[in-house]
């Protein structure tokens, strides 16, 4: 999962790329890079770490120009090499830079092709420069000097007829202008914004809307699937779709874990959604299990801290904080490498021994992906003397891998996979699990955009939305971004990193 934004400004825009970065830093912790265009020259900072670390003084001064891209990154294609970080650059045509969030599920296929018919060489393994390379190759096709806004529309047109997977996109190119554009499924999700200066209007395009209102911009609309935005240097903006049969089907997992709260996607309050969340889990812990006498409800910080106490109001049980978090760890789920999850989540909670004494404890989380994080939580309970330790999930069981861009690559690290869930709470330590209902989970982010008719699902019920998706496919991704995959790329890279600094 990575955060994008641009911005076409009527001022520098240096600043206001390195508060939208701040503000999405949530999607990604592994990298951080900024590209700003003046007078037909490009000015680039990208390296590994987050973006207070990444960006100093002396880059930020150097980053001139009133249009930009930015990303934030945590690896999930490729390695955490800081040559992977993005944004990413092609001279040809133009001088294109590109900034992406999804996964390409042909990304191997494409780049065999871009060799070999579209002559073009790509430097790394992310799907993000081939998705460039693509973008580039359609762009050139037009053979103009200068490309009008259709030849720009066509180039997307073009990348939609090739690549497949989910790709949330935004690429500036150099004296031209900016370009955003969504999948045909809207599997990630693209917002663009406005706001009036006494220059002109000025436009942003980023991952969610938090983004564009803590900068004071103006919610214009999500971007449909299929859609793209094209801003240029005159600050003149208009939009296409171009995608021939777009189907709108947005991760629903953007709503249980990654997106912030204040976040509006695709018409849904991320806030409202995990209420909802709260409201239907409790209605099963009524209907299912009406035994489990709960002294105390308490949410893992801090994603299902929303779910959690509308779960307790429902209940009529007191809600508390039993944990208290330390801020300067990362987030568990993002960090490579199960060893270093699992090492980090004492660091990360502290438990108030007063709250869990004696008591029966419901523990509240987003989901379990591979379970190291809560078996750890539920035995700190225990150590802090609860009673009994029961265990919700605001998410159905994570049992199918993620192709999309969200780091569940290998079936066998998931740990309600070919396991029920009894098996999963012996697993886990705890004394009773309780799982959202996918049919609930939909209804609560479905209940804030009814013209939504699907979601993408994949990893609870295993249907990728997207077609192309085989036993294969799983079986030879497993096989190359395992966390032992990942590790030995890490140690057995050969690849040279350039650092920008």
């Amino acid at each position: 999962m990575c955060g994008i934004v641009a911005i076409a400004g009527k001022t520098p825009v240096n600043q206001a790329l390195y508060d939208a970065l701040t503000v999405l830093q949530h999607r990604g912790q592994d990298a951080a890079g900024i590209v700003t265009s003046e007078h037909g020259r490009l000015f680039l900072r990208k390296e590994n770490g987050m973006v207070r670390d990444v960006f100093h003084t002396r880059h930020m001064l150097r980053l001139a120009g009133n249009f930009g891209i930015g990303h934030v990154r945590y690896p999930t294609a490729g390695s955490s090499s800081s040559a992977e970080a993005q944004p990413f650059y092609v001279n040809s045509p133009y001088g294109i830079t590109l900034a992406h969030n999804g996964n390409l599920t042909n990304a191997q296929e494409l780049a065999k092709a871009i060799f070999l018919t579209d002559l073009r060489h790509v430097n790394t393994d992310s799907d993000s420069e081939v998705l460039l390379n693509i973008f580039a190759h359609e762009l050139q096709a037009n053979g103009k000097i200068a490309p009008s806004v259709d030849d720009i529309f066509a180039a997307v047109s073009g990348v939609h007829k090739r690549c497949r997977g989910a790709y949330a996109v935004v690429a500036m190119i150099t004296g031209y202008g900016i370009v955003g554009f969504r999948d045909p499924f809207g599997i990630r999700p693209i917002i663009f914004g406005e706001r009036d200066t006494p220059d002109g209007k000025e436009y942003i395009v980023a991952s969610e809307s938090v983004a564009v209102t803590s900068l004071g911009f103006r919610v214009v609309r999500d971007l449909l699937p299929g859609e793209a935005v094209f801003i240029n240097e005159a600050g003149e903006l208009f939009t296409r779709q171009c995608a021939e049969n777009p189907v709108y089907s947005p991760c629903i997992f953007e709503h249980v874990y990654f997106a912030r709260p204040d976040s509006i996607i695709d018409n849904i309050s991320v806030y409202k959604a995990r209420l909802r969340m709260g409201e239907k889990l409790a209605n099963t812990i009524t209907r299912d299990y009406p035994d489990l006498n709960i002294d105390v409800v308490m949410p893992i910080p801090d994603t299902s801290r929303t779910a959690a106490l509308e779960l307790a109001n429902q209940l009529n049980v007191k809600y508390r904080e039993g944990f208290m978090k330390n801020r300067y760890i990362g987030r568990t789920f993002i960090m490579p490498g199960q060893g270093q999850r699992k090492k980090s989540v004492r660091q990360k909670l502290n438990p108030i021994e007063l709250e869990f004494a004696g008591k029966n404890v419901l523990l509240v989380d987003d989901s379990i992906v591979r379970g190291t994080t809560c078996r750890e939580i539920i035995q700190m309970a225990r150590d802090a003397g609860a009673n009994k330790v029961y265990f919700a999930s605001a998410a159905p069981a994570v049992k199918f891998p993620n192709v999309y861009g969200i780091d569940m690559p290998a079936k066998d690290e998931l740990i309600a996979h070919g396991r029920t869930d009894q098996e999963v709470c012996d697993l886990i330590g705890a004394d009773a699990l309780i799982y959202q209902k996918l049919e609930d989970l939909i209804s609560a982010a479905r209940e804030g955009n009814p013209d939504i008719q699907q979601f993408d699902c994949s990893v609870f019920n295993g249907e990728y939305v997207t077609g192309d998706i085989d036993d294969a496919y799983l079986d030879k991704l497993q096989a190359s971004r395992s966390d032992s995959a990942k590790k030995q790329s890490r140690h057995g890279s050969t690849m040279v990193d350039l650092a920008n600094g």
